[in-house]
């Protein structure tokens, strides 16, 4: 766990993958707390994430929500639920937590730290919901809304590829560019990170040779279009 000269806690570099800097810090420091560190440590119940995991579930959900309503407004209630649970669930909770770097900075017991718990998907999980509960009590549910999906836009667009719609980003990239009459497009990977069952692969999409965009994803397709969002936004032809 990384700490400063004064041996606290530094939380500057996970403040920075979660594009949020927290002005209390100790909500973050409570977020990051898990039961079996305060039972060791005599701290009382409210002292560790339970809470505020309770809170950033609802806050989660709420966002996702009102996410796949606005985006889809075609949708069916019965799909819209199936695609929020795959996005609210705890392998992809867990998987945004590890792509930040959550698990450095758990407070854990002796036992859960000896028993891997860094790496636990319910652990990384709980936390992850109780960071953005924190982070809607730290600021307001705007800013809540933006960092959340800052964080987990990947995922709601990996479940709706799993479905029957999907926001085909590759093929708007290059119906835009034919446009212009640029045509050279290539997706190139730039860089991979994990073991192989829990891969992230980091893709460029080059126009004419250019890397206009960079996307990351739990495979090369996922990445792929979340490399040409990118660039769909640089370009300024792509309205959220």
């Amino acid at each position: 766990m990384k700490k400063n000269k004064k041996g606290k806690v530094d939380f500057k570099v996970l403040e920075e993958n979660l594009s949020y800097s927290f002005k209390d810090k100790e909500l973050l420091r409570k977020a990051l707390t898990h039961s079996s560190y305060g039972n060791e440590n005599n701290m009382r119940i409210t002292e560790n994430n339970e809470r505020l995991e309770f809170l950033g579930d609802t806050v989660l959900n709420l966002v996702v929500s009102q996410y796949l309503y606005k985006k889809y407004p075609n949708y069916p209630e019965g799909e819209l639920t199936k695609i929020r649970a795959k996005v609210v669930c705890e392998s992809s909770l867990a998987y945004g937590a590890r792509r930040i770097g959550v698990g450095e900075y758990l407070l854990l017991g002796r036992g859960e730290e000896a028993t891997g718990g860094r790496d636990r998907e319910s652990i990384l999980a709980d936390a992850m919901e109780a960071i953005m509960g924190a982070i809607y009590l730290d600021s307001d549910f705007d800013t809540a809304n933006l960092c959340l999906l800052n964080n987990f836009e990947v995922d709601i667009v990996n479940a709706v590829a799993k479905g029957d719609l999907f926001i085909d980003y590759k093929t708007e990239l290059q119906e835009k560019l034919q446009k212009k009459g640029r045509v050279k497009v290539d997706y190139l990977v730039i860089k991979e990170e994990g073991p192989d069952h829990n891969k992230i692969f980091y893709m460029d999409v080059c126009v004419d040779g250019k890397s206009m965009g960079t996307g990351m994803g739990r495979n090369k397709k996922e990445a792929e279009q979340m490399a040409a969002k990118e660039a769909l936004f640089i370009l300024g032809e792509f309205d959220e």
